[in-house]
């Protein structure tokens, strides 16, 4: 284009020299087109100028085109920089804070082992003990500061939430109901939950954590996972224990959390690309229908357990209120109902019957062992020498101090049982209580029907007398002991069905007995009146005891936390089903100080129901300070107060009277007249006797019976209450220990 604009001047100024001429000369041709084209120059110049005009236009268009294009990726890519620096530095998990709520210590335990795995994440974690938090003034505190709370609690007695986490259930229940608060009062905050509980507890299964992630879910709170539980039950624990439970569950919190930290909200959308069905949602719900399926309330657990997975993939759902939708409910209700048809033949492994005969009904395969890895290492520790699957023998206290010469235990002055020959065992460590002063702290399982593994009775004895007869064989060469007594002790005469647990649920507890008297070893079995049908069909033992406990239904229950809903009914039924019992028999009193010492008169009307032989009346053992127990020494009550509370209650039972003592022991015996001949008492077992009646008895297929007084030996004045021995063997040697913790293992 200038190009052009420098050829138009030329010629212009060729044409103006060209005029010049013209004046002079007579017109040629050729100039007279040159002089049509000049006079005609306006046209040119317009047109020159239009060309120019348009030209410039067109460069400014395009300039300003190609402008805002450039500037604008440029700053996209600055913005999208930004951006991207922005995200990175964004913070989307801040730490962890894990409250615990624990009574025996489980859940304490879980929390610091949770603590761990977080911090090897490199994620901030902190353990916090609920009876040091208040969250009135704090909980609303996490609900802006992109945390997870995640919540481990256990349920206590009756459904109610351990001492420490009392006071934040308490609350929590209050603020979720609370209108003052209002239901968006915990919006923002992220929380999981792992109960800790029992199945056994058929009423009250993890009550504390259901309800906790109800009134958390209540107050708007968001679930990053479904609640987990743990059960201490192994027969109906998802994964053997309440330790793989929680191994379990801790593993998919640690993946959950991870997740969170890179800023992901959930594991899977549920829109998989393909247009199919999502594995990783069909996989969660089958796991949360387990856990539904595995709780009492199905329906309204299926509403509070609903995981932040199932909740982001139904957001429809969620907007209208509702939780499952109905073309689902279906196929949830059918899982919950195969769940219990497998819970229900699970629980159909080995039940108990009227004779105590075996009804097998699965594989012995099927089945899961008593003892947990686990409660094998603290019964270990406990000096528990375990036996097979569920049984254990431990050498008593008493047996070590007759060996030395030093005294034998009540058994030796009320029934003149040799101490260092007594074998304390179970065959079963499962009880159906969890009385407040069990001297092993109940780590020992608990059940109301045998549903484990079940080993023979005849592995059962021989495990447990090779197993004893080691412990006895430690003591030879120790001073003190004497060398007779050793001798004497490797050939076991007495076996204490007493350590632990309840062996009338063993299955097979008539033929352990029977094996016993084979090896001519007397019986003494300890029940805890809970089943009234084994009691009945039990064969004959040397002497069979019912623990006492309490003399009222609300005392009994808060003594023993039976697991029983009929307790009550189960514990009369067992007192009417010993007085029907031909062989001695013994109720067992234990006395808790401020819990059951002024129950007098109810104490003497069970008496009247039972008939027993004996009432063995002892002062509670304290076992030292548990979690798992409020008993402190202030309920241990003195030998005096022990004293008194007999002769009242001897006072009041026409044909009972006072007849040993065992000061050392802290214990009493009431007997029935009919053992005083002659104003002579004979409480003592002629044992060599009872082994001719027992045989005798098996001989004729049990046509041939005998009675408490077929055996009976004449006791000893130093046994007698009132002497000046106070039940202490003269033969041996009373032993003070000063300036040492008292030893309180035994019987």
């Amino acid at each position: 284009m200038p190009n052009l604009c420098i050829i138009i001047f030329i010629f212009i100024g060729y044409v103006s020299a060209l005029d010049t001429k013209v004046s002079q000369d007579a017109h040629s041709p050729r100039e007279n087109y040159i002089m049509l084209v000049w006079h005609n120059r306006s046209y040119f110049y317009s047109a020159a100028a239009l060309v120019f005009g348009i030209w410039l236009s067109l460069k400014v268009a395009l300039k300003k085109k190609s402008f805002p294009e450039s500037a604008g990726l440029q700053v996209h890519k600055a913005a999208k920089t930004k951006d991207r620096s922005d995200k990175d530095a964004e913070v989307h998990l801040s730490g962890v804070k894990i409250f615990y709520g624990s009574q025996t210590g489980t859940a304490k335990g879980f929390a610091k082992e949770l603590s761990e795995e977080v911090k090897s994440l490199d994620i901030p974690a902190e353990v916090i003990d609920m009876k040091d938090y208040d969250p009135d003034d704090r909980l609303a505190e996490e609900c802006g500061s992109k945390s997870v709370c995640v919540f481990l609690l256990a349920t206590y007695t009756d459904g109610q939430p351990t001492e420490s986490a009392e006071w934040f259930c308490k609350w929590l229940e209050e603020a979720s109901t609370d209108f003052r608060y209002g239901k968006s009062y915990l919006k923002g905050l992220r929380y999981a939950v792992f109960g800790l509980g029992n199945s056994v507890y058929v009423g009250h299964y993890n009550t504390v954590g259901t309800n906790v992630d109800k009134w958390l879910w209540m107050l708007s709170a968001e679930r990053i996972m479904t609640r987990g539980q743990g059960d201490c039950n192994v027969v109906k624990s998802r994964n053997g224990s309440i330790q793989a439970d929680f191994q379990a569950w801790k593993a998919k919190f640690l993946s959950r959390i991870q997740a969170l930290a890179k800023g992901g909200r959930k594991s899977c959308s549920g829109n998989c690309k393909n247009g199919g069905s999502c594995k990783n949602k069909k996989k969660d719900r089958q796991d949360e229908e387990e856990v539904i399926a595995h709780d009492n309330n199905s329906e309204l657990d299926l509403m509070e357990s609903s995981s932040d997975e199932d909740e982001s993939a139904l957001p429809d759902e969620k907007k209208s209120g509702s939780v499952v939708d109905m073309e689902d409910l279906g196929n949830i209700m059918s899982s919950v109902k195969k769940a219990k048809v497998r819970d229900e033949a699970d629980g159909e492994m080995v039940k108990l019957s009227k004779l105590n005969g075996v009804k097998k009904v699965e594989s012995e395969e099927g089945r899961r062992e008593m003892i947990t890895p686990a409660l094998r290492e603290a019964l270990t520790k406990q000096g528990y020498k375990l036996i097979g699957s569920h049984s254990g023998v431990k050498l008593c206290r008493w047996t070590k101090s007759m060996l030395r010469g030093r005294g034998g235990c009540y058994k030796h002055t009320f029934y003149g049982i040799e101490s260092h020959r007594c074998m304390e065992t179970t065959p079963s460590l499962a009880c159906a209580n969890k009385c407040v002063f069990c001297w092993r702290h109940h780590t020992n399982p608990v059940g109301t029907e045998w549903r484990w593994k079940m080993d023979p009775a005849e592995k059962i004895l021989e495990d447990a007398l090779e197993k004893h007869q080691n412990m006895i064989r430690q003591f030879r060469g120790v001073p003190g002991v004497n060398p007779e007594r050793y001798e004497e002790g490797l050939t076991v005469k007495h076996c204490a069905l007493s350590l632990v647990g309840e062996p009338i649920m063993y299955p097979e507890i008539n033929t352990f007995i029977r094996l016993l008297h084979r090896h001519h070893i007397s019986s003494f079995l300890v029940t805890n009146a809970q089943f009234p049908e084994e009691i009945r069909g039990l064969v004959p033992v040397t002497q069979l005891y019912v623990s006492v406990d309490a003399s009222t239904k609300d005392s009994l229950k808060k003594i023993d936390r039976p697991l029983f809903k009929d307790f009550w009914p189960r514990f009369l039924d067992s007192l009417k089903a010993l007085g029907e019992k031909r062989q001695r028999t013994v109720y067992r009193l234990t006395l808790v100080k401020a819990w059951n010492v002024e129950e007098m008169q109810a104490y003497s009307e069970l008496i009247a129901m039972g008939q027993p032989d004996f009432i063995e009346v002892k002062g509670v053992t304290y076992c030292g300070e548990s979690s798992a127990s409020s008993l402190t020494m202030a309920n241990v009550p003195w030998h005096q107060e022990v004293v008194a509370f007999v002769q009242q209650l001897a006072d009041m039972l026409p044909q009972y009277e006072v007849a040993c003592e065992h000061e050392h022991s802290n214990c009493l015996l009431i007997a029935h007249t009919k053992f005083k001949v002659d104003g002579e008492w004979w409480t003592w077992i002629d044992y060599g006797r009872f082994q001719e009646l027992v045989q005798a008895h098996e001989d004729s297929e049990g046509q041939q019976s005998f009675s408490a007084l077929d055996y009976v030996a004449k006791t000893p004045s130093w046994a007698l209450f009132g002497a000046h021995e106070q039940g202490f063997d003269p033969a041996d040697t009373r032993f003070q220990r000063r300036n040492r913790s008292k030893d309180i293992s035994g019987c």
